[in-house]
């Protein structure tokens, strides 16, 4: 699979899709993604940037959702003009897809909606790469299917992204038993920084555990993993959404120094089952 300048499995380097969990301004926007891309290339890896335009998935009606689709692309675009990266991002409806692939090279369908067909048909008829998040109530091999719809309705270009099961209340747990049943369907991307949300378990958002983040990023890395998908922020604390959950770019750039080390004796694309 080829992203732009990006290329996932068959053996390629490991690769990094990161940015913010939503859009503020767009001066932070900008700011965090030539942060991103300056920490990607003093580690050597691809990268894409991630930023959310709207979170349509939030634990309350009061919880800031984003700048919203228009406003949203706008920022994308500059971003896109000023630091030639590659872009991924949401899509929540079917009608928004053919407006964000002009903008977007990848289009990322969110966990939740993994199983609606209607949304990964839109998405696929764009002829942008997409990216599948396997819902949190979704066993490994069940991916399969919304990556067989995916293809049969014309999407050439299909990666699958893991970001934990949910075995208890407020809870998800990352098996990685799962990630060689994953593989199996198409190039697999950890979510570090969202496996490690306990959903819900705030009064009106979900809380997180951000300490747990590059244990299990290095964790799937030493699995073989295709790409690593962290979410950052300047001030996580601050953050307006998935604050506990995010890293600070210092906090990346010291997690890709060891899992750098550890994709350059377990290469991404590797046999799993070795």
């Amino acid at each position: 699979m080829r992203i732009s300048d990006v290329c996932l499995g068959n053996g390629e380097p490991l690769a990094l899709i990161s940015g913010l969990n939503v859009m503020e301004t767009r001066e932070a926007t900008l700011d965090c993604a030539l942060a991103v891309q300056g920490v990607a290339e003093r580690h050597g890896l691809p990268v894409v940037f991630k930023a959310s335009f709207d979170k349509a998935n939030r634990s309350s009606r009061q919880s800031y959702r984003g700048p919203g689709l228009d406003e949203g692309l706008r920022i994308l675009l500059d971003v896109k003009e000023h630091t030639g990266l590659p872009i991924l991002t949401d899509v929540h409806e079917p009608g928004q897809a053919k407006l964000v692939a002009e903008v977007a090279d990848v289009l990322q369908v969110p966990a939740f909606l993994s199983r609606q067909t209607d949304l990964i048909a839109a998405c696929a008829a764009t002829g942008r790469d997409i990216n599948i998040k396997k819902s949190q109530f979704m066993a490994p091999r069940d991916i399969g299917h919304a990556v067989e719809k995916a293809r049969n309705f014309g999407a050439a270009n299909v990666m699958v992204t893991e970001r934990g099961t949910s075995f208890g209340y407020n809870d998800l747990v990352v098996d990685f038993r799962g990630f060689s049943q994953l593989r199996q369907f198409a190039p697999l991307c950890f979510d570090a920084t969202h496996a490690v949300q306990h959903p819900g378990a705030g009064e009106l958002a979900s809380l997180g555990d951000r300490r747990n983040a590059a244990p299990l990023a290095r964790a799937a890395v030493a699995a073989g993993v295709d790409a690593l998908f962290i979410e950052v922020h300047p001030e996580p604390d601050r953050a307006p959404c998935d604050g506990l959950c995010q890293l600070r770019i210092e906090d990346l750039d010291r997690l890709l120094s060891t899992v750098t080390a550890i994709a350059a004796v377990v290469p991404a694309g590797g046999d799993l089952h070795a």
